[in-house]
């Protein structure tokens, strides 16, 4: 008479998989968070210690930096993506630009450090860079969405409106002139709207 055996294979497995799936969320979220506190160029070493796991984990998940650096990036977009779904207003020109600015500053504000993160980074990373050239191109889809009569517009000026509503001008209104987020909305919408008034003259 033979003896039965309770095969344990399969949940030996299935341990492994919620390891592996744990570690690598527990990888993300610790870049996501030193860059969050201002470390903009976390170093695998730092990420695997915030992580609480081994250096060979960080690089058994991610094959080198750029595809953690596409991982985080995929979240952060999963998180503005409920910022980028505001519809153009209606009004004035000067309540258009306030609508727009009021809605570009909360993604600004949400993504604030990933971008001054990624200026320093991309240099070095062929997936920033590429990351960085989509999303100018989204960032000026969005503006002629909002503001279609820049479609007609001379080059100069269209190219004008673009800075004067770019994360870059934003970031620096905040970081580098230290200014509220109030009053670098103010600011921001007085520019956007300078060129604007060009347009519709």
């Amino acid at each position: 008479m033979g003896t039965s055996r309770t095969d344990t294979t399969g949940d030996t497995s299935d341990g492994r998989i919620q390891r592996s799936v744990r570690s690598r969320e527990a990888i993300v979220t610790a870049v996501l968070e030193l860059i969050g506190e201002g470390d903009r160029v976390p170093t695998a070493e730092r990420v695997a210690e915030r992580a609480g796991v081994g250096i060979r984990t960080v690089f058994r998940h991610f094959s080198d930096m750029d595809s953690l650096y596409a991982t985080m990036s995929e979240w952060v977009q999963e998180r503005v993506s409920e910022y980028l779904t505001g519809t153009p207003g209606e009004g004035s020109l000067e309540e258009r630009v306030d609508h727009f600015i009021e809605l570009r500053t909360s993604v600004a504000e949400a993504i604030a450090p990933y971008f001054r993160s990624s200026a320093v980074l991309r240099w070095r990373s062929e997936f920033l860079e590429a990351e960085y050239h989509r999303n100018l191109k989204s960032q000026r889809e969005r503006l002629l969405l909002f503001f279609p009569e820049l479609k007609g517009s001379p080059s100069d000026l269209l190219e004008a409106a673009d800075s004067a509503a770019s994360l870059e001008i934003w970031v620096r209104l905040r970081s580098e002139q230290k200014l509220s987020v109030p009053r670098a909305q103010a600011v921001q919408a007085r520019l956007l709207l300078g060129v604007l008034a060009e347009v519709v003259d």
